[in-house]
């Protein structure tokens, strides 16, 4: 018992040394992102089927970022059904949502695009593509946007935290989506 138990131990110690050695497949695909930590994070489940391809990253990067939009867009119509926002924060709140159901349309065109990436189109997807992501970042902003100048109180604070890390998730993504376009390979 004894044997395997120390067996064992040596084998994770040699996982653990392994690891340090270098760059994960996760950690080399989000070099190119702008909040690294958060795309370690959040994509490190990825690392064994993606490896070192390009669109198997951008398409989950976009995966995950589709799910987190959709998440606070839930988030905010709820805000919006508990009555806690009113008069120009409450107007703002409204254009928020209209703003994320933009971004959820575009998220996920963006994921079908990248699911039927063909080398005769590539270049016509990847345009596509990318003015998608670029317009689900824009949406995201612009629903901030509607905030500034108004009284800050804890909901609004709130709304406007998880709308900003939103944003994270969706730049990590385009910054996938370009390493993409750049490669020029479908594949």
């Amino acid at each position: 018992m004894r044997n395997l138990v120390a067996l064992l131990f040596f084998l994770w110690l040699t996982n653990v040394a392994a690891w340090g050695r270098g760059p994960s497949y996760v950690q080399e695909a989000c070099s190119v992102t702008r909040y690294r930590d958060l795309c370690v994070r959040s994509l490190a489940s990825f690392s064994s089927s993606a490896k070192r391809s390009p669109s198997r990253w951008a398409r989950a990067g976009v995966s995950v970022t589709l799910s987190e939009v959709k998440n606070t867009a839930r988030y905010l119509q709820k805000v919006k059904t508990s009555g806690s926002m009113r008069g120009r924060n409450g107007a703002a709140l409204l254009d928020c949502l209209e703003c994320f159901q933009d971004a959820v349309d575009n998220l996920h065109k963006s994921l079908g695009v990248l699911r039927k990436l063909t080398r005769n189109d590539f270049d016509t997807q990847m345009s596509d593509l990318l003015t998608w992501m670029s317009a689900a970042l824009t949406d995201e902003d612009t629903c901030l946007d509607g905030f500034d100048g108004q009284k800050v109180g804890r909901v609004v604070k709130a709304v406007k935290s998880r709308v900003q890390r939103v944003t994270y998730y969706t730049s990590n993504a385009l910054a996938l989506a370009n390493k993409l376009a750049s490669t020029g390979e479908p594949a």
